[in-house]
């Protein structure tokens, strides 16, 4: 046992605890502290026309700055989203090495002012290109702490202390933080492609033949019934479709009538989805319109769009259903028809809800169309959209958030009951007071809850299952770009992690610089005159010593 104990001391007799006592603080100080984990999304990317939208970068390993501190491209903003502003955004798109963005806790419980402004620096970064690396996280109560701790750090700079010598040990006394997220640099991906569902109601043979000699019905008047589904925002999500859930529920419910011999229409009944909407200018409608043998565009009656048919945020808009036309239409025309019928089953059904209708030119001279039914109208289709937004520039239109699901669904039942009656009552030929959908034909939830969370033709087969179960004539076509000159392109990003260090800021470097000078110093000479040291406490020592002795001897003598 005593042996051991040796053998371990022998250790210490050696040079390691000189070295331990000069490296040990040294590592202690400059080491950072223990990295926290989040998840963060990293933001679109996406090509139209030639034209680049979002962040292209990835890789981040910079130090965390506020709104208030970064100034070089050497910082990552570290922001939550309700805080910067656009003109913010241009300045760090601009200058900055990075950007990362908290997102709110509950969007539901901001007040209209508030839900504006996230709407308009949503719809600002949506439409241009950021070439720093750009990243989302969910609110997270350590990602909040840190945002608070380097946003009241700067506050601490700017306010408290107003001395030069105040201001130096704040800075040297604060903590920072270093950010790194491992993304991929972003590349092409060259499959992407963009997939158009179609299919239609089919007229019982007794109609079909009534109507025309093939019997199959094709040369009845078609009217068709599009959506978009809306596959991504400022992320590569989306959280809501009303759009494709009223679709759905139109499919399901109108199922039920055609399954009646007596109320088979003289009409063709078509719906077409595409996972392309307003941010990809509309691209499935493009090709779809673009296939030579398209049977279905035979004999249009016409085009109905749904775009935006509930607002997801933003309480102070108007209860207006509009309804969006290329051209004001012409009396006793298809659309000018349906249109009347719209007013009353509106005015019968939609309590407070009213019908506009809008008119607006194609502008041929911009890359970009505004509705989805311009792609039609440019084929001389007769078509337009309804959609609870007057503007077509509204952000309303391609914003993720959303408010209060119950809310919304309510507002959906709504809109799906006055366009089902004003189709019924169009295609029937009865009086708009009528209800036809009551009953077991009635709308509800169950109609439009299990779509809101679509996310893509391609990822679930919720679509597809529902039009090959109610429709005929179910067809897919993609959409791929061209090699040369693709109309689109989609490129691979994947949600990453951010690690945040804790570390000290740079103006720390120099001031633990001059300690550890200071400090090598010290043991450097205290080592080198140590001897001297020593000789001299020890002469005194004994000089001490000395004196006594002989004071003692003295005191003895005299006795």
């Amino acid at each position: 046992m005593l042996n051991e104990v040796d053998s371990f001391a022998d250790i210490f007799r050696g040079g390691l605890p000189y070295c331990l006592l000069v490296a040990l603080p040294i590592l202690i100080l400059v080491s950072p502290s223990m990295a926290s984990d989040f998840q963060v999304m990293s933001m679109t990317k996406f090509d139209v026309n030639g034209e680049q939208f979002g962040s292209r970068s990835s890789a981040i390993s910079l130090e965390a700055k506020s709104l208030y501190t970064w100034s070089t491209g050497r910082h990552c903003v570290l922001a939550r989203l309700l805080d910067i502003s656009v003109n913010d955004l241009n300045k760090i798109r601009q200058k900055a090495g990075g950007l990362i963005i908290m997102l709110p806790k509950d969007v539901t419980a901001l007040n209209d002012e508030v839900k504006e402004h996230v709407l308009m620096l949503e719809q600002q970064m949506l439409s241009q290109a950021i070439p720093v690396p750009v990243y989302f996280a969910p609110f997270n109560p350590k990602l909040e702490e840190i945002l608070k701790d380097v946003t009241h750090t700067a506050i601490d700079n700017n306010v408290e202390n107003k001395t030069a010598f105040g201001q130096m040990l704040l800075l040297v006394s604060a903590n920072g933080y270093h950010v790194t997220v491992d993304g991929q640099n972003s590349a092409a991906n060259k499959n992407s492609k963009i997939p158009v569902i179609q299919g239609e109601f089919v007229p019982n043979q007794f109609v079909a033949k009534h109507m025309d000699n093939s019997g199959d019905g094709n040369s009845l008047p078609l009217i068709l019934i599009t959506a978009s589904l809306k596959t991504f925002g400022i992320i590569n999500d989306y959280p809501l479709n009303a759009d494709s859930a009223v679709t759905m529920a139109l499919v399901e419910i109108f199922s039920k009538l055609h399954s009646m011999i007596s109320m088979s229409p003289k009409y063709r009944l078509g719906f077409l989805h595409s996972d392309s909407g307003l941010l990809l200018n509309f691209q499935g409608s493009k090709k779809w319109l673009e296939i030579d043998d398209n049977s279905v565009l035979q004999n249009v009656e016409f085009v109905l769009c749904l775009d935006t048919i509930t607002q997801s945020l933003g309480d102070n808009q108007p209860n207006v259903l509009y309804m969006h036309v290329s051209k004001p239409p012409k009396e006793k025309t298809s659309i000018s028809n349906f249109f009347k019928i719209l007013k009353s089953v509106s005015a019968q059904h939609g309590g407070n809800l009213t019908v506009e209708g809008v008119h607006k030119k194609i502008n041929l001279a911009d890359s970009k169309l505004s509705w989805e039914h311009e792609r039609f109208s440019m084929k001389r289709f007769p078509a337009f959209t309804l959609s609870s937004v007057k503007n077509p520039s509204s952000p309303l239109r391609t914003t993720m958030f959303k408010d209060d699901e119950s809310q919304i669904l309510t507002q959906l039942i709504t809109s799906a009951k006055i366009i089902a009656e004003s189709l019924a009552c169009y295609m029937y030929k009865i009086d708009p007071q009528s209800d036809v959908f009551d009953g077991h034909v009635a709308i509800n939830e169950n109609n439009i809850l299990p779509y809101l969370g679509l996310r893509s033709i391609l990822q679930n087969n919720d679509i597809k299952d529902g039009f090959e179960k109610y429709l005929k004539n179910v067809k897919i076509v993609y959409d791929k770009p061209d090699a040369r000159e693709p109309d689109f392109m989609f490129y691979n990003g994947v949600d990453a992690k951010l690690n945040v260090y804790r570390v000290k800021p740079a103006i720390f470097d120099l001031f633990l610089t001059f300690v550890i000078t200071i400090y090598l110093s010290t043991i450097y000479f205290a080592i080198q005159f140590f001897p001297r040291f020593y000789d001299l406490v020890s002469a005194k020592l004994n000089l001490s010593m000395r004196s006594s002795n002989g004071n003692a001897q003295n005191a003895m003598k005299r006795k």
